[in-house]
């Protein structure tokens, strides 16, 4: 049987690594939502610029005009496509990460459940042997009684 103390400090390193799978994944989701606002900011600032183009597509635009925009557009739309790779990698890594925390956690109650399994062998061996004390006590005062009958 594990000790207990062994037992305590595996919980507690095993609590630890909790923790710090906690703090990764804290700092994983932090990332994906700055790419994803980045997207969403990158995807807003596109369609204000199309609807720039539009107003100035209906009062007339010079050849040069539209094609600085039709490439202006063209980056963009370059852009939003890295950034949505950034956000599914993002993503990609929170998946791993939240998975690396709850097997943390897992091995964390896998330990505290072993404990209590332990303690509760510990306080049933501790009451059979109480009991058999006190039916050994009992069983010596029936027997001095009877002597002394």
């Amino acid at each position: 049987m594990v000790k207990s103390s062994t037992m305590e400090t595996l919980i507690s390193l095993a609590a630890e690594e909790v923790e710090k799978a906690a703090v990764v994944l804290g700092h994983t989701i932090r990332a994906g939502a700055e790419a994803e606002q980045k997207l969403t900011l990158l995807l807003q600032y596109r369609e204000d610029y199309m609807g720039r183009f539009d107003e100035n597509r209906k009062t007339g635009l010079s050849a040069r005009d539209y094609q600085n925009y039709h490439n202006f557009i063209d980056k963009l739309d370059e852009a939003i496509s890295g950034q949505q790779k950034v956000v599914q990698q993002a993503q990609e890594r929170i998946d791993a990460a939240k998975a690396a925390w709850q097997e943390c956690e897992k091995k964390r109650a896998s330990y505290e459940t072993l404990q209590k399994r332990a303690e509760v062998r510990e306080m049933k061996k501790a009451s059979r042997r109480e009991q058999k004390e006190a039916d050994e006590f009992n069983s010596r005062k029936a027997r001095m009684a009877k002597l002394k009958q």
